[in-house]
């Protein structure tokens, strides 16, 4: 097909995605996470600094709230809070994107001025469906042409089927492609090189083989903060597990990967296919999608939203560091700060066993809550927050001291959500527990153990319950401080 249709199509989709965002309902609609005007998104795409300004591509389907034919959605910030939606970006309209396939995952990077996106154009042919890498560019960051000679990396046999997500960097002369694989029913992550973006050799098995860690690896990601080594990825099969992590070295000659360390990047029920990027600060920034897929033990749908012409958003924003020990932490990235309102605090005071203090954040929807306890003079063993409270519904976030876990249970936030998510707890036997809790409309992150345990998930109570408060069981707890704002 002509550079005409994919512009065609490009038009096509984002006339009805602004057609359709007129109709969407905002029962459930977030405050401050990105989400798209209507339709469907799930992983983000291409995150890069690009002349200045963040863009954020995303899997998009803009016909429907559901998974479909997959476009890639497109939108700029300054700040990583106010959004400015530009056209959609990719738009299936070759052979090779065609079928139950479109333009699937992956990654953005800068060329001698121009805005190149590498991603995996998905096709069926002859009832399997078909794999392959794709370029397209851009001279102005907004509208872009599929490279005449796509695809441009391509494998053979049943591996055709799984190979998927390129995230692309550049390290010293060349740039390197790692790709998303099946080797022997195992997840894997493929390393390719190139000097022009266009032309790619294998390299390495750069990690994976290992069934224990899963069947798949989606959305891998590699990148480096002060000579360590980061591979993310997102496994199916791996335990509960489904967003976690290496840490090594990496050989660029003999694209040998020394893995060190494996963790998780969060446990929560709703975060999945993380991607990276680098901004202009240094930072190593981090985006997920907040949603997942019905292999997961615990998935119950993709949420109530889908009748109200969308579905999905994105977690929130995160800077990546790397611990002495190889372990990755995770904190939100500064710019929220700027939503805050409604400053609320308290310090010093003992809560005794079975007793519960009402708490004070914003509305008791929209809002960010610090809450330090000292834990060398705490008896409890357990300290739970209730979350968006009323009658009928609460959300409960539980420190177990006594087995070292943190549990976030959403069984009773409302007819639409259940299950219960457990991780360890590295602070449970520390003198200090500080916790971090971001709450919008439809979603509860918290970031604990100084951003190396994470859990966000999705929850779908009604309006009315927003009611917040902190109980101590099986003893009292020692209060240093709480700190709440308002957000938005």
């Amino acid at each position: 097909m002509s550079k005409e249709s994919h512009k065609q199509n490009v038009q096509k989709a984002t006339r009805f995605v602004q057609e359709t965002s007129r109709q969407v309902s905002h029962r459930f609609r977030q405050r401050y996470h990105f989400m798209a005007p209507a339709g469907w998104i799930n992983d983000p795409n291409g995150l890069i600094q690009y002349k200045g300004i963040y863009h954020l591509f995303y899997q998009h389907n803009p016909y429907k709230a559901v998974w479909g034919p997959m476009h890639w959605g497109h939108a700029v910030s300054r700040d990583f809070i106010h959004w400015e939606h530009l056209p959609i970006a990719l738009a299936p309209s070759e052979e090779y994107e065609q079928g139950q396939g479109g333009c699937f995952s992956g990654s953005a990077v800068e060329n001698e001025g121009m805005l190149n996106l590498l991603y995996t154009g998905a096709s069926t042919v002859n009832g399997q469906q078909v794999q392959v890498q794709c370029l397209a560019q851009s001279k102005d960051g907004i509208t872009f042409e599929k490279y005449p000679g796509n695809p441009i990396l391509k494998r053979s046999g049943k591996a055709e089927r799984d190979f998927r997500d390129p995230k692309v960097w550049k390290h010293g002369n060349f740039w390197y492609m790692v790709t998303a694989a099946q080797e022997k029913e195992s997840g894997s992550a493929l390393l390719y090189r190139s000097t022009d973006l266009i032309h790619w050799d294998f390299l390495s098995l750069l990690a994976g083989g290992d069934p224990k860690l899963g069947s798949m690896w989606e959305c891998p990601d590699f990148f480096e903060i002060n000579g360590t080594g980061v591979l993310l990825f997102s496994p199916v099969g791996f335990e509960d597990r489904k967003a976690s992590y290496l840490t090594g070295h990496l050989n660029y000659e003999s694209g040998t990967f020394a893995a060190e360390t494996l963790g998780e990047t969060d446990w929560g029920f709703d975060f999945y296919a993380a991607q990276t990027f680098q901004d202009a600060k240094g930072r190593r920034i981090m985006i997920g999608w907040a949603n997942g897929w019905d292999w997961m033990p615990w998935w119950n749908g993709f949420g109530p939203t889908q009748p109200d012409l969308w579905c999905g958003h994105m977690n929130l924003p995160r800077e990546v560091t790397v611990c002495d020990d190889g372990k990755l932490s995770f904190h939100p990235v500064e710019e929220l700060k700027t939503l805050r309102t409604d400053a609320w605090s308290a310090s010093g005071f003992t809560l005794q066993a079975e007793t519960a203090q009402t708490l004070h954040a914003g509305d008791g929807i929209h809002f960010e809550l610090m809450i330090c306890f000292d834990l060398t003079a705490t008896s409890a063993k357990q300290i739970s927050l209730f979350l968006r409270c009323s009658e009928t519904e609460q959300t409960v976030l539980t420190c177990d001291l006594e087995n070292g876990d943190l549990v976030f249970d959403r069984s009773a936030s409302s007819t639409y959500d259940n299950g219960v998510k457990r991780c360890p707890l590295e602070s449970a036997h520390s003198n200090t527990l500080t916790l971090h809790l971001f709450a919008d409309t439809c979603s509860i992150e918290v970031f604990t153990d100084d951003g190396r345990t994470v859990m966000s998930s999705n929850i779908y109570p009604s309006a009315n319950s927003s009611g917040l408060f902190l109980r101590a069981h099986g003893g009292d707890v020692r209060v240093s401080s709480i700190e709440t704002w308002g957000l938005g």
